[in-house]
């Protein structure tokens, strides 16, 4: 039973100790992708702040604010929901929190008699969302592990000319804003319609801070309007680019804590295979020491060992007739 159970501890350590292997990797991986994705998404940061300063300026140099992305759409009873989680699981509770928020917000919608239609980005978004049988309008795949421009275009394509043709009347993201390393955040931001507002010098909004300090050709109002979309795009792309970074970054926090748990589950189970190793030990010298006594006090009396009809040889001794050529014989 001992040596059972033995048996079974060691291959048990064997296979927490195979998976720690494999965690640990997980982990390192992770780590050096989440340094990428953050190196990323700083770089990218300058161009939406540039992008956003021009069009703030252009407002200010008298750009007309016609166009379908900066109206309001009151009469639309729908909201697009870009909810964007990972392809991959192992990364702990990063799906299930951007998937309870986009819950949430359907929950509201819902609440108030108004609609919405759901984006999805990421395979954990469409299983849930599919077997729980919601809606979704579109379906994009293989895109947070590594965002390209191209895939925030395509996200943007699907929306604006649905938005500009009326049919919603905002649209949100639902994402992980990745702040460092060590700190994300879940987040629900409205990017439609875009809200150009001007500024004053002290930057808190409210009265104009007059004209621009550039000229513009051929005209502000025809610049802002190519440009609004290229904006829209940019939001989508810093957004993917935080959540592939704070996808990594979580995978790399719930890896070290399934290698830390293997280890410990590891000395856990080492301790209990000591242990029974020990009481079987303990229980051989019992048996080994129990068998010597016995052996002991039946050595001091060997008759007692005799099968039961025999006569003692002693007895037998006595009963000899030596004249009796066949009891010499026998």
């Amino acid at each position: 039973m001992a040596g059972g159970q033995e048996r079974i501890l060691r291959r048990r350590i064997k296979s927490v100790e195979s998976t720690k292997k494999i965690t640990r990797a997980m982990e390192l991986i992770a780590a050096t992708r989440v340094v990428k994705a953050q190196e990323r998404s700083s770089a990218a940061r300058p161009y939406a702040e540039s992008m956003t300063a021009v069009i703030l300026d252009l407002v200010k140099a008298g750009a007309a604010k016609e166009h379908p992305l900066l109206q309001q759409y009151p009469d639309a009873r729908s909201e697009a929901i870009v909810v964007i989680t990972s392809d991959r699981g192992l990364c702990g509770a990063y799906n299930s929190t951007v998937i309870r928020l986009a819950e949430q917000q359907i929950a509201a919608r819902q609440a108030a008699g108004l609609g919405y239609t759901l984006f999805v980005v990421g395979s954990k978004a469409q299983t849930y969302f599919r077997f729980r049988g919601y809606e979704m309008s579109e379906v994009f795949l293989d895109v947070t592990d590594r965002p390209t421009y191209d895939d925030a275009r395509a996200i943007a394509n699907a929306l604006l000319p649905r938005f500009e043709a009326g049919e919603f009347e905002s649209g949100v993201l639902i994402y992980w804003r990745f702040l460092s390393a060590g700190a994300q955040q879940a987040v629900v931001r409205r990017f439609l319609p875009l809200e150009v507002e001007e500024r004053d010098e002290s930057g808190t909004g409210g009265a104009p801070a007059g004209s621009s300090e550039l000229e513009y050709e051929p005209n502000p109002t025809v610049i802002l309007n190519e440009l609004l979309p290229r904006y829209v795009e940019g939001r989508i792309f810093s957004a993917l680019l935080d959540a592939s970074a704070s996808e990594h970054a979580a995978r790399q926090r719930a890896m070290k804590s399934a290698t830390d748990n293997a280890e410990e589950l590891k000395i856990s189970l080492t301790r209990v295979m000591n242990r029974a190793r020990q009481d079987a030990i303990t229980t051989e010298i019992m048996e080994i020491v129990s068998g010597a006594e016995a052996l002991g006090s039946d050595r001091g009396n060997p008759d007692s060992l005799l099968p039961e009809g025999l006569m003692p040889r002693h007895l037998f001794a006595q009963n000899l007739d030596p004249s009796d050529p066949s009891a010499v014989r026998h």
